[in-house]
């Protein structure tokens, strides 16, 4: 409670009176106000990572609350919006995270490039395999790459005799879709870095894995034109959210 001395003066305007008000105080949404236990950083410091909810971990990225909402209050917001999933939270983009009150550009941010990272380093992990012999190790690498997006992405792995990768990149983005693919750029490419075989590799953000019959048409123009030129494609792959499929696998590659 906060009280107050306030003075005034009496009908007659010669003595002052006083008078002690007490007025109820707002309770402070802050985290700072919490037993140390109960503060992300703290507990972090205290128990580790592991020891954090998803909402704890998102409120360190998110630093500090508003006046009437604490950091973890809009951690919860955004596992709400993506549906208590983190893979969902890894699709929001910076203008939907926004949408969230509390939530401005410099959060949003923040909580994207958080996730870029994630993904970065699962790529990362996958590159120091010594060479790709089956279709799960190439999905393992693309997934993350692809697996957020909610339009479509055209991916390609270029690979020494070895089945080591020499170089991955993207090489055309499109619609909800569909994307567009420059056959002669891939070729084009693979003499450059000097590789021997191709995996390719495209999402499908409807979550329906089964090749389309543009995809096939696509993958069976792209081995004969690569064939010409002595490279071999190893695989087209489908990624479709926490799905893959391999062409290869299907025999239509």
């Amino acid at each position: 409670m906060i009280k107050q001395i306030l003075f005034f003066y009496s009908q007659n305007f010669q003595q002052p009176k006083f008078a002690v008000f007490s007025f109820p105080m707002q309770e402070s949404k802050s985290i700072k106000n919490w037993s140390e236990d109960e503060r992300p950083r703290e507990k972090m410091q205290q128990k580790g990572a592991a020891a954090l909810t998803d909402a704890e971990l998102l409120a360190i990225l998110i630093s500090s609350g508003t006046r009437e909402r604490s950091a973890l209050d809009l951690a919860r917001d955004i596992l709400t919006l993506a549906n208590n999933n983190l893979r969902e939270i890894g699709r929001l983009n910076i203008q939907e995270l926004k949408k969230i009150k509390g939530i401005g550009e410099a959060r949003a941010i923040t909580i994207c490039a958080a996730m870029e990272l994630g993904r970065r380093r699962q790529m990362s992990e996958g590159l120091e395999r010594v060479a790709i012999n089956k279709s799960s190790e190439a999905a393992r690498i693309i997934m993350p790459l692809l697996q957020d997006l909610n339009h479509e992405m055209f991916c390609v792995l270029y690979l020494n005799q070895a089945s080591k990768i020499l170089k991955h990149e993207f090489i055309s983005s499109g619609g909800l879709t569909a994307t567009v693919v420059d056959i002669r750029m891939i070729l084009k490419n693979c003499l450059l870095y000097n590789a021997n075989q191709i995996i390719i590799a495209h999402n499908h953000p409807s979550g329906n894995k089964t090749p389309s019959e543009a995809d096939k048409s696509l993958t069976l123009r792209l081995r004969q034109a690569a064939e010409l030129m002595d490279i071999k494609l190893k695989d087209h792959i489908i990624i479709a959210g926490s799905e893959y499929l391999s062409m290869s696998d299907e025999g239509l590659v």
